[in-house]
């Protein structure tokens, strides 16, 4: 029977080395998912880090998971080209079992700034990041695939996210990481059910599980209402292990799942031992559902032809060259609305007028907070 492997998200960072630490040592980890494009601008990795990812890339335990392609941007940039640069350079290095990115575009024009927005869900789009996973594809020749988004602005963005990251994903067999504290966002912040959201989601096609922590944010335009915030700085809710018990059985080719936390959140040890914790839970959970999963899918990709130039669409960039400047000038809700209702974006795909204006403002709070880098 597969064995589902209990993995951390282990980056180039001393707090969560420190974190981590101790599970090394007790051989707990048996996976790692490093972010191997926040190093893209460091010249060399230090000996001992490359020695630990070799490590686990000795025995297919190592997965990489990228944060900055922006793989719905309208518009091809030489960043994207430099970063399939990179990524072919690393995955000659190392062995990777598959490699993720983030769904999305970056609300930032330089590579390392912004945060990752939903965009809309249309036949554009969906071409758009078809061929740049072909091109993630032919570049690391291993599996391929996307992490579901945490943010949405529209109850319908919650309801059709399943089906568009199946109409992405299916033609390359891509693979999906199903983050469930993510999950955990939309079904609070847009009241939903599990039950009635988990029915939307291609469940075949999660080889790997996220969860995390977060935190809460007070509404100012929707008073009473608190958001959930994907910003990975506290421990797991007992509610993201609940789903993960829940989750688990309705995903036949699930392979790992990764404990996630930033850095800024392990400053102490009492947050480091709580980090330890929450590991020590999630695998007592993946050993308990190993032989539960009866099959695993092969999602090695096949060679895609894709043109020599990228293809672009320069209407969509201009919108999201616009979005990102409305929401990180904003000065309060209204005046994003205003700028929206005059910029071109009324009645359009975008469908503002279908926006939770809590979203909206939470939108402006992400652009605002990210907009000089994570």
């Amino acid at each position: 029977m597969p064995h589902l492997k209990a993995a951390v998200s282990c980056n180039l960072d001393s707090n969560l080395l420190l974190a981590a630490m101790p599970l090394f040592e007790a051989e707990k980890v048996e996976a790692i998912e490093w972010s191997f494009d926040a190093l893209f601008k460091i010249k060399e990795i230090p000996s001992w880090f490359t020695e630990l990812l070799q490590t686990f890339s000795s025995v297919n335990s190592l997965i990489g998971h990228g944060v900055y392609f922006s793989l719905f941007s309208g518009k091809w940039s030489q960043q994207q080209q430099d970063w399939l640069f990179q990524l072919k350079k690393i995955c000659t290095q190392f062995k990777f079992d598959h490699i993720t990115e983030h769904f999305g575009f970056m609300t930032g024009e330089n590579f390392h700034t912004g945060a990752p927005l939903s965009i809309p869900f249309n036949k554009q789009t969906l071409a758009l990041a078809q061929d740049r996973l072909k091109r993630i594809s032919n570049t690391c020749n291993v599996p391929v695939g996307l992490e579901n988004l945490a943010f949405a602005f529209s109850l319908d963005d919650v309801k059709l996210h399943g089906n568009f990251l199946y109409q992405l994903l299916e033609p390359i067999n891509g693979l999906l990481i199903f983050d469930l504290h993510n999950l955990y966002c939309q079904l609070h912040n847009f009241e939903m059910d599990y039950e009635e959201i988990i029915k939307n989601y291609p469940l075949e096609l999660v080889r790997e599980i996220h969860i995390s922590g977060g935190s809460w944010e007070n509404s100012i335009t929707t008073p009473g209402k608190k958001i959930r915030r994907d910003t990975h700085d506290e421990a797991v809710p007992d509610e993201v292990f609940d789903l993960l018990q829940k989750t688990i059985p309705k995903c036949p080719n699930l392979k790992y799942v990764v404990l996630e936390q930033l850095s800024i959140a392990l400053d102490t040890a009492k947050q480091r031992e709580a980090f330890q914790k929450d590991f020590y839970k999630l695998s007592k959970i993946a050993e308990t559902y190993s032989t539960v999963n009866s099959h695993i899918k092969n999602f090695f990709p096949p060679a895609f032809y894709i043109n020599a130039i990228p293809p672009e669409d320069a209407g969509l960039y201009k919108q999201q060259t616009k979005l990102s400047e409305i929401l990180k000038s904003a000065t309060s809700y209204e005046n994003a609305v205003r700028l929206l209702q005059t910029s071109g974006f009324a009645n359009t795909d975008w469908q503002i007028e279908k926006w939770k204006p809590y979203m909206l403002e939470t939108a402006i709070s992400i652009a605002q907070k990210w907009k000089n880098g994570f």
